[in-house]
């Protein structure tokens, strides 16, 4: 697929009363945009014909950038060498592309390096958003969208895509966002009621001890797997069964993650006395209700460590993982995300602490280890830019193996997609279990 590059160009907010804000405030990052991925993260919009011109995305864009001038800003510090915010309207990077031959369907459903050419380089980029429309001789119109993660997390930026629709279609953007980051004071006195050394935050000098597999980056492969409505009511009820009478059944994500931990953890041979570990995100927004204001745009996420001997995760039912997820996920509480907020601002300049994150940016390999992105709540369907919503939706090649995205199926049935990059040799067998159900 050859894409041809019609223009690249950096846009600005468009201000409706002519009357833009001053160009010199700033935003400093939060304890939790501090602690989250220092990179882009790219998304994959398919629409059919007929879709509005690009003018009519470029201008609704503006307008969005206008209520959310975070992304039209430039990443700093500031005196004291704190990461902020400059809100200088600098802009974001708006690509226009064409395609001289009908959209290939197989190209959005099946994720491979193709994807790269929808979106422009995550690379050595200074704007905090860039966007690409790529036009296909068929009329289908594909938007490439990336984000900085340090910005706003998955929450705030499909909100801001939702955001970006409206203005498309002359709507007014509502709810407004709050972009107030400093509100996340400590207790005073601050307690440390959970241990963040080597969870959230490691020393400076810490040097990570990648795991000695025999496949390189380049024997990775990116597999979707579609679960149907009718499958993940029947894994919900096998991973409940043993629950009881008194107890509450297992989510269809903490069943469908605990299966996913399962089929990969065999697939991949691991040895059965290894420790395997899962990381799945927490949004702190329903956890600090009394602290965080509805629209809070930002980061605000926390994770979850679920782990078990190789063993006892294949030889238990499914019941015993998911409720290993269950346990990880409801303890990481309000009162965990108090104790972070105290830690945060208390300890980690002392200590001379770096984020977690700082050394998985470049990760490429998670062996034996899995993380999940699930997208499922987010509402990045609704982005409509004034004939109806995309028809696809999905992350762009990523090639970590172990990260896994899931996502609600455009089919719109209740169904799921799961994007999982795993090793080629350990691809095959994944496939053959994927859909066990013993």
């Amino acid at each position: 697929m050859k894409v041809k590059i019609a223009s690249s160009k950096v846009i600005k907010p468009f201000y409706e009363n002519n009357n833009p804000p001053p160009k010199t405030h700033t935003i400093p990052l939060s304890i939790f945009d501090k602690v989250t991925y220092d990179q882009h993260v790219a998304i994959i919009y398919a629409y059919h014909s007929p879709s509005p011109p690009n003018s009519t995305i470029e201008l609704g864009l503006r307008k969005a950038l206008a209520v959310y001038r975070e992304w039209a800003g430039r990443l700093g510090r500031d005196g004291q060498g704190n990461p902020i915010i400059i809100l200088n309207d600098e802009g974001v990077r708006f690509v226009e592309a064409t395609v001289d031959r009908k959209l290939d369907q197989t190209l959005l459903l099946r994720p491979s390096a193709s994807l790269l050419s929808l979106h422009p380089s995550l690379e050595g980029v200074v704007e905090l958003v860039q966007v690409q429309v790529t036009r296909f001789s068929c009329g289908s119109m594909v938007v490439g969208f990336t984000a900085h993660h340090l910005v706003g997390d998955g929450h705030s930026t499909s909100n801001f895509l939702v955001a970006w629709g409206k203005a498309c279609r002359g709507l007014n953007i509502n709810p407004l966002p709050s972009h107030d980051r400093t509100i996340f004071s400590p207790r005073n006195p601050p307690k440390f009621e959970f241990e963040h050394r080597g969870v959230e935050y490691i020393a400076k000098n810490f040097k990570k001890v990648y795991p000695l597999v025999d496949n390189s980056v380049e024997d990775i492969v990116a597999h979707k797997v579609h679960y149907t409505s009718e499958f993940l009511a029947k894994l919900k009820a096998k991973a409940s069964s043993m629950n009881g009478n008194n107890n509450k059944p297992f989510s269809t994500f903490e069943s469908l993650v605990a299966h996913l931990w399962r089929v990969i953890t065999k697939a991949r041979g691991l040895n059965e006395f290894e420790t395997t570990q899962i990381r799945i995100s927490v949004d702190g927004r329903a956890r600090l209700k009394s602290m965080v204001p509805n629209g809070y745009f930002g980061n605000l996420v926390l994770w979850a460590f679920a782990r078990s001997k190789v063993n006892d995760l294949l030889d238990e039912p499914l019941h015993h993982a998911a409720n290993l997820l269950h346990e990880a996920v409801i303890n990481v509480n309000e009162n965990y995300f108090k104790s972070f907020i105290d830690f945060a601002n208390h300890k980690v300049k002392n200590e001379d602490l770096v984020p977690n994150t700082v050394s998985d940016t470049d990760e490429s390999i998670l062996w034996p280890n899995l993380e999940v992105d699930s997208w499922l709540r987010f509402p990045f369907y609704d982005l409509d830019f004034g004939e109806g919503g995309p028809y696809i939706f999905m992350p762009s090649f990523s090639p970590t193996e172990g990260m896994i995205f899931l996502l609600p199926s455009f089919v719109g049935d209740g169904s799921i997609d799961i994007f999982v990059p795993l090793f080629r040799q350990n691809l095959s067998t994944f496939k053959q279990i994927c859909y066990s159900l013993d």
